[in-house]
């Protein structure tokens, strides 16, 4: 063997990100997951966000309305695996992350994975599951890692947590605790479709053509190391000082909000800046507009506020109130 092919000359520059072709990648993306989950294309919209930045995505949305859908075509859109984990009254956390086990043939202990070491894992109905099982997550979420048995163990990458909650259905649930809720980069709901989006779905899921489609190889099938480098330019989509300063205002704004009885914290700022840039690149954009910002702020925080109870007792949302607060700030012109 060469001694070139041992040390290879270190590369003297970088090439400049193919920015047409990235949009071109996210347009097909987007297009395979719309045409089967049919008239939900801001729910789709803000989940490719999430994971071009890398986050972690809490749907909330009644039962029957596409989330399990949602999460097997965006998987076979790029080749990754998807795990389903049913959280239920019962589930341990080992159920969730693995653990070691002790194999008699050989006289020693070996570790069996958990569902949780996949590309995207879908948690459904998170909220059933008590407080110690909904923690199993907080490591892998934060650290894309998991301890068994005192090792660490990583995740494949690109990894992605899509949990699920019904809004309705309270009786014999957890509410996620905050730490939990601070992990997920944003909070989407899911609504019922249009009418005209409806009897779409409802002929096309009658026929079979969406089982049909979801056996098939999506046209265009962008690669997990495809999905990558998307995800590595989105550091790299320009942020205007101004544009910056503006999310961070926004954040702060909540914290002498008289709306909310808890205010976002540093890592909504965090959040709103990798949400708005993951946008910018999804609208094939190199650099951050206060539109991306403002867009982006209320599926930031809705999870991480809460609102007071004057406000409750008003009838008025945490979208409503977060509203008002984002309209009090001004934006800047650029």
């Amino acid at each position: 063997m060469s001694d070139t092919t041992l040390n290879p000359e270190p590369k003297t520059h970088t090439e400049a990100p193919d920015w047409q072709a990235a949009s071109a990648q996210l347009q097909l993306l987007r297009n395979n997951i719309n045409r089967l989950l049919i008239g939900q294309e801001q729910v789709v919209e803000q989940v490719l966000v999430a994971l071009l930045a890398s986050g972690h995505v809490l749907l909330e949305g009644v039962p029957g309305l596409g989330k399990t859908l949602l999460v097997r075509t965006l998987a076979s859109c790029f080749g990754g695996h998807f795990r389903r984990i049913q959280f239920t009254p019962d589930l341990m956390p080992a159920d969730v992350t693995g653990h070691a086990m002790y194999n008699m043939g050989e006289s020693r202990f070996e570790v069996r994975r958990g569902p949780v070491f996949t590309n995207l894992l879908l948690a459904d109905e998170i909220n059933r599951a008590p407080a110690k099982t909904q923690a199993a997550l907080l490591e892998v979420m934060q650290e894309k890692q998991v301890t068994i048995d005192g090792k660490a163990f990583p995740v494949p990458s690109p990894f992605m947590v899509l949990a699920t909650q019904n809004p309705i259905e309270q009786e014999g649930t957890y509410p996620l605790p905050e730490a939990e809720l601070d992990r997920f980069l944003l909070k989407v709901l899911i609504d019922y479709p249009s009418l005209e989006a409806e009897l779409k779905l409802a002929a096309a899921a009658s026929s079979g053509r969406i089982e049909q489609h979801l056996r098939e190889k999506p046209a265009g099938e962008i690669t997990v190391e495809q999905l990558q480098q998307l995800q590595a330019l989105v550091p790299q989509v320009a942020l205007d000082q101004q544009v910056l300063d503006y999310a961070v205002r926004l954040v702060r704004a909540t914290r002498d909000a008289n709306q909310l009885r808890s205010p976002a914290g540093p890592r909504a700022s965090i959040g709103l800046l990798q949400a708005a840039r993951a946008s910018a690149l999804l609208q094939g954009r190199e650099f951050v507009l206060p539109d991306d910002i403002k867009a982006m702020a209320t599926p930031v925080m809705r999870h991480r506020v809460s609102l007071s109870p004057d406000m409750e007792i008003d009838g008025e949302t945490t979208d409503s109130a977060l509203a008002m607060i984002i309209d009090s700030v001004e934006a800047p012109r650029l």
